[in-house]
């Protein structure tokens, strides 16, 4: 199996990587609905990134109850017209694995999502789960250190089960108000399942959910790096635990070198780069603007446990939505009462809960999507991206997700202010 994987991603880096499609309508948007300058977007973090374009940055820290710090990123309003005082709908914005707030705003105002958002009036709250660049922080626990990663001893479970309701109750507490609107991306969809089925209470400060690309079930995934993994899911975390190996993949100062040398407009080696991101999250060559890459790479990957990918992991091989599976029978009786991990009960899930999948997604295959639509409590609708190549990115980083996502969930979120 690896033979055959690692064969493929050689072919598809060396042999059939072709220049963005769009990288001229790119050019003629940046400026104006993208970035201004794609090298300082790249260095900024996310707090001075939002106030570079203009509009009011918040930063917000909050300690979960097994001592996690998480950093929080807020815009409560838009530029101009949206810019006065009054009370808004929060809008909780919960990104996917391996990123971080920045993936709402990195491709800029009038395309990141976050940015219009504000501006069409609603007080926008941007997560960061444990681990990665924004929340990497502990109480007492390293997470630097290569002899002891307890640090890393966790997956979407607990961020699930404890950061995003601390965030959430935050943002609440914050503002005086009682119920938010969630909108998740990949895993910011399966750690809000997590939440809503483990903490059932939380589905009443839910006006609405809405899930991009959701992951709960991942029996049909076709991710390359996923499918290496799932064979091994039980082992992988007691090796790299061995090795003094806790985190994968962190943000570094290589991938944002590698950015400005290696996937710039013009270079080489670009499309190499768009062919690493495409076998990561999905080939659309349609969606991708390749002159963003540099902006992308200066922020992601942000960072994830180890257990985080090992988890998945299980969920493929084992093709149910479960609890971690601590590796033994024993490990398994003193944490969850049982000799298997349990199963998240998806019936508890009464918020109302809108799925946006697309047909060309690997990671959220239709599929899993249909199976997790019959067996949430309470969903209210599923929506089909209209173009069959969109894929796992381009919910979040496509050229036309304004157009083809962003403006009808908007219009959901508006209806549920009214009637929900």
């Amino acid at each position: 199996m690896f033979r055959v994987t690692f064969f493929t991603i050689i072919c598809v880096l060396l042999g059939l990587c072709t220049a963005s499609p769009n990288a001229e309508l790119a050019k003629k948007l940046l400026g104006s609905r993208y970035s201004n300058n794609i090298h300082e977007d790249a260095m900024l973090d996310v707090p001075d990134l939002i106030r570079k374009y203009g509009y009011p940055a918040e930063v917000h820290s909050v300690t979960t109850e097994d001592g996690y710090i998480l950093e929080m990123h807020r815009i409560p309003h838009g530029r101009n017209s949206n810019s006065a005082g009054g009370k808004r709908s929060i809008i909780f914005l919960m990104h996917g694995l391996l990123s971080s707030s920045a993936d709402w705003l990195l491709m800029g105002p009038g395309s990141g999502l976050g940015y219009i958002l504000a501006d069409e009036g609603f007080d926008v709250w941007i997560g960061n789960a444990r681990g990665n660049y924004y929340s990497r922080k502990h109480v007492r626990l390293n997470p630097d250190s290569i002899l002891n990663t307890n640090f890393w001893t966790f997956s979407w479970d607990e961020i699930g089960n404890i950061d995003v309701p601390t965030m959430i109750d935050y943002a609440l507490e914050h503002t005086g108000q009682k119920r938010l609107h969630y909108i998740g991306h990949s895993q910011g969809t399966t750690s809000f399942f997590v939440m809503t089925s483990l903490r059932p209470e939380y589905n009443d400060k839910i006006i609405s959910m809405h899930a991009f690309a959701p992951v709960a079930y991942m029996a049909h995934n076709r991710n390359p790096l996923l499918l290496f993994i799932s064979p091994y899911a039980n082992n992988i975390e007691q090796i790299g635990r061995l090795l003094g190996i806790g985190e994968f993949m962190p943000n570094s100062a290589i991938m944002t070198w590698a950015g400005f040398n290696l996937c710039m407009d013009e270079v080489i080696f670009q499309p190499i780069c768009s062919s690493i991101v495409f076998l990561i999250g999905g080939w659309n060559e349609n969606q991708h603007n390749a002159t963003m890459l540099p902006v992308i790479a200066g922020h992601t990957p942000a960072g994830a446990s180890v257990r985080q990918f090992a988890h998945y992991g299980q969920g493929i091989d084992g093709k149910e939505f479960r609890r971690y599976d601590q590796g033994n029978v024993f490990s398994n009786l003193i944490t969850y009462g049982s000799t298997k991990p349990p199963r998240y009960d998806l019936g508890k899930v009464i918020a109302p809960v809108f799925l946006h999948y697309s047909d060309s997604d690997p990671l959220a295959h239709v599929n899993d999507v249909d199976r997790l639509f019959a067996e949430l409590g309470r969903p209210v609708g599923k929506f089909r991206i209209p173009m069959a190549s969109f894929s796992h990115i381009d919910f979040v980083y496509g050229i036309d997700a304004k157009e083809l996502l962003y403006n009808r969930v908007i219009n959901l979120i508006r209806v549920m202010d009214v009637h929900g």
